[in-house]
């Protein structure tokens, strides 16, 4: 083997159900076939008291993270003198990715690009069902027993030019775009990075944060979580959304107004999708649990089962790259984490 396709040394730091999930079946052995590393060796922290693992950290030269990896902080690069790179089978990188990562110099890359695909195509399947009201007509069905007054009763419902809000042109963003395109919407997009005229050949209209907010039969967030992002959607803005429009949020429950939505849940006024709430797991005294109006989702916009080996795969091909010395497909850049997710 020549040091074009050397199989660098690495270790996996990550939670033990992260393992379990994500390395079965064919990603292993292609896992073992590009580096040199060790399964049962699993870090969930870098202080290890057992030698063997003390000795694997000193060597390492790649960190294989998944959910659940450690912060890779100073004191924990300290114990891995040699480590070069970290290739990231998951998406954000910001919950173990430190500022000393970037000062050593290291690579970093994300299957951010993977585990868009899964969130994307569950907002579609969300934009479209809202539209078309199946949540509340499935309810009023159960709750007949019988005939339900579909003309009579859902004069206002469909896809056919419906306006479709997009809160920021992420990745995610960007693929949900793509995803629309063939259907008969309006697509509005409030981003303040992105590019006017880059929308537009997107099929998209640019357009502020309150007029979106005014004008979208459905608003979907794909923003990242930031302390300018808490609370984007307040109780001010949430009364902006025009009565029996949707709100969905596969993104962070951070943006949104938790007690401010529940308001504006509770009396009909408002629909929503929700895959991510604040707090997280909601308090079983939650009113959202049972409306009519609402659909609630515990996390699972994301990469799960099947959609794991798209991860794993993404991330085993990124590793590869580095064995063979060429540049990530998918790196993270330091100076846009500001930003992003």
């Amino acid at each position: 083997m020549t040091d074009r396709h050397r199989r660098p040394r690495t270790v996996l730091a990550m939670s033990a159900d992260t393992r379990a999930a994500l390395l079965p079946g064919r990603a292993l052995p292609a896992l073992l076939r590009v580096a040199d590393v060790d399964p049962e060796l699993l870090f969930t922290d870098f202080a290890p008291a057992d030698p063997v693992f003390r000795n694997r950290l000193r060597e390492a030269e790649v960190l294989f993270t998944g959910w659940g990896c450690p912060p890779v902080d100073a004191a924990a690069l300290e114990r891995m003198p040699a480590l070069r790179a970290v290739v990231h089978a998951a998406g954000s990188v910001k919950n173990h990715v430190t500022g000393a990562c970037w000062e050593r110099g290291l690579l970093v890359s994300s299957a951010a690009a993977a585990n868009a695909l899964p969130v994307a195509e569950y907002t579609l399947a969300a934009i479209l069902f809202a539209n078309k009201r199946v949540l509340e007509s499935a309810h009023a069905y159960r709750t007949a027993r019988g005939r339900v007054d579909l003309l009579g009763g859902y004069p206002a419902v469909g896809n056919y030019r419906r306006t479709v809000g997009l809160v920021g042109a992420s990745r995610i963003g960007r693929r949900v775009l793509e995803l629309l395109h063939p259907f008969d919407l309006r697509v509005l997009v409030h981003d303040p990075y992105a590019d006017p005229d880059e929308l537009a050949a997107l099929g998209a209209e640019a357009c502020g944060l309150e007029e979106l907010l005014r004008r979208s039969d459905v608003l979907s967030l794909h923003a990242p979580a930031l302390p300018e992002t808490r609370h984007l959607l307040d109780a001010a803005r949430l009364a902006l959304m025009p009565d029996g429009a949707t709100l969905i949020n596969t993104a962070r429950g951070s943006l949104v107004d938790t007690e401010a939505l529940v308001r504006e849940l509770v009396p009909g006024r408002l629909h929503a999708v929700l895959d991510h709430t604040e707090p997280e797991v909601l308090p079983a005294s939650s009113p959202l649990f049972g409306l009519p109006n609402v659909l609630l989702t515990p996390h699972v916009a994301g990469s799960l089962g099947g959609e794991l080996d798209r991860l794993a795969a993404t991330a085993v091909a990124e590793l590869e790259r580095y064995g063979q010395g060429l540049a990530f497909r998918y790196p993270v850049d330091p100076g846009r984490l500001t930003h992003s997710a």
